[in-house]
């Protein structure tokens, strides 16, 4: 019975729950179907103002389309009238062109015309000119070019030496003052060459020590020293004699030690000659790096500073190779600034130039072939080869440079009392450049004068004119740079004179 009771409440409260389910579902349906409602009368209403937006900017767009429609229909408007106005002016062109055209044909024709006859005209001209003349058309024309050939010569010549004295006249300034500049702010002692090195002695007790029983010390002493020793009647003196004047200071030194220490014997001359001979070396290397230091040199190896200072101790027509290069190098410096050079490569070419000197007594060759070898053993600079070749011209120069060493060097030894010459040496020079003048043809006499400055040559008039005689100064003087060598220059002098003689009777 409980049973039943409890399935029957069972089936109540589940049709009392779906009762109210459904009415909770209802009522959710009402609430979403009025919702809905509302939203759609929304959209309706929101659908409205959008079309009526959209209306309205349509009505806009149209408005500007028209306006640009119009703008557009007058800009065509207008370019239609300017083609027009283009086309008629085109045609208006074209008609004068036309008019224009036709006038110069018909000038053309005229011009034809007048060229014919004026040239029928020449053509009588020529003849009746011939008639007169009695000379035909080449004759005339090969007259009137020799006429002119030689108008344009003299006038051509005129020309040359007025261009050629005035680039003298300018170069020499120019020169002069470079010169003269550096010249002036280098100053050299005078020459003094000798091959002798006199040694004052307390006594002349001393010089039969020197000399040694039956000869044995000074034969000792002159064959180690390579030197002779002079004895004679001159009064506390000795005379030590050689062309290699590093042995001859050498020599010096050692005789020097031995005369202040009183003993001389073989074992005692060649103790002094080792000491000696390393004070030498001392002074050797001494010199050069003074040297390098002076001119402000700082790239030499030691080897070559050494090669230097030997040159303290070689002489060249009684001129110092060392001083004579250092003042070399100061001259090319001063010229290299000036001319805008490498002033440094200008140094060390000058104070190299004579660099074979330093080897030349013992090895075989030139000095300058041994400058160039060493030169190129301590890899020096293509200039400085160059300027160590070229300073005797035996090579061409490379680079200013090399030109203003050889300058230098002629400047260094040329002035006065910076060498000796010997008169054979001046005669030779003398002849030399009487040879070479009187070597060309039509060459009547050569003289040269002052000490070799100016050679006058006096040529012959029937066979060398105006323009052959300035060819021929010429030609002398560039005989002379290449073939000879001179200190300063050489002033041609070529003189043509013509001489008519008439006598009134």
């Amino acid at each position: 019975m409980q049973l039943i009771y409890a399935l029957l409440a069972l089936v109540l409260g589940l049709a009392i729950g779906y009762l109210i389910r459904k009415s909770q579902v209802t009522k959710k349906i009402g609430n979403a179907e009025a919702r809905a409602q509302s939203l759609l009368e929304e959209a309706k209403t929101k659908e409205k103002e959008i079309l009526l937006d959209a209306k309205a900017q349509a009505l806009e767009i149209t408005e500007a389309a028209k306006k640009q429609e119009a703008e557009f229909r007058q800009q065509i408007i207008r370019f239609e009238q300017r083609i027009e106005k283009k086309e008629v002016d085109l045609e208006t062109k074209s008609n004068n062109l036309d008019l224009q055209r036709a006038d110069l044909e018909k000038k053309k024709e005229e011009i034809t015309k007048l060229q014919e006859e004026m040239r029928d005209f020449k053509q009588k001209q020529i003849a009746k000119l011939e008639e007169i003349s009695a000379m035909s058309k080449d004759e005339a024309k090969k007259l009137i070019l020799e006429t002119t050939e030689k108008a344009i010569k003299e006038e051509m010549v005129a020309l040359q030496r007025k261009i050629v004295s005035n680039a003298r006249e300018e170069a020499d300034k120019k020169a002069k003052e470079i010169v003269a500049h550096a010249i002036e702010r280098c100053a050299s002692e005078v020459t003094a060459e000798t091959t002798t090195t006199i040694v004052q002695i307390p006594n002349e007790e001393m010089k039969g020590r020197i000399i040694g029983k039956e000869g044995r010390n000074i034969r000792t002493f002159e064959q180690m020293m390579g030197v002779e020793i002079l004895i004679d009647d001159s009064p506390d003196t000795v005379v030590i004699s050689g062309f290699n004047s590093i042995r001859r200071q050498i020599a010096k030194l050692t005789l020097e030690k031995l005369l202040q220490d009183g003993r001389i014997h073989p074992a005692r001359i060649e103790e002094a000659y080792e000491k000696s001979k390393q004070e030498v070396g001392e002074m050797i290397k001494q010199a050069g790096e003074e040297a390098v230091y002076e001119l402000g040199i700082t790239s030499f190896p030691p080897k070559l500073i050494q090669l230097i200072g030997r040159l303290r101790f070689r002489t060249s027509y009684g001129q110092n190779i060392l001083r004579h290069s250092i003042e070399m190098a100061k001259l090319s410096a001063l010229m290299a600034e000036e001319l805008g050079a490498d002033v440094m490569i200008a140094k060390q070419g000058a104070l190299l130039h004579d660099i074979g000197k330093a080897l030349d007594q013992d090895m075989e060759g030139t000095h300058v072939e041994i400058g160039k070898k060493i030169a190129e053993k301590f890899n020096l600079n293509e200039k400085i080869i160059n300027a160590i070749t070229s300073h005797h011209g035996d090579t061409e120069y490379i680079g200013v440079e090399s030109a203003i060493i050889d300058a230098a060097d002629n400047i260094s030894g040329a002035r006065p009392g910076a060498r000796k010459d010997t008169y054979e040496n001046y005669v030779k020079r003398l002849e030399d450049l009487e040879n070479i003048a009187n070597s060309y043809e039509g060459v009547e006499k050569t003289y040269a004068i002052q000490a070799g400055r100016e050679i006058r040559v006096f040529v012959k008039p029937d066979k060398i004119d105006d323009f052959a005689a300035h060819r021929l100064a010429r030609d002398i003087a560039n005989r002379f740079e290449n073939e000879l060598k001179y200190p300063g220059e050489i002033k041609v002098n070529v003189i043509r004179e013509t001489r008519v003689v008439e006598y009134a009777r």
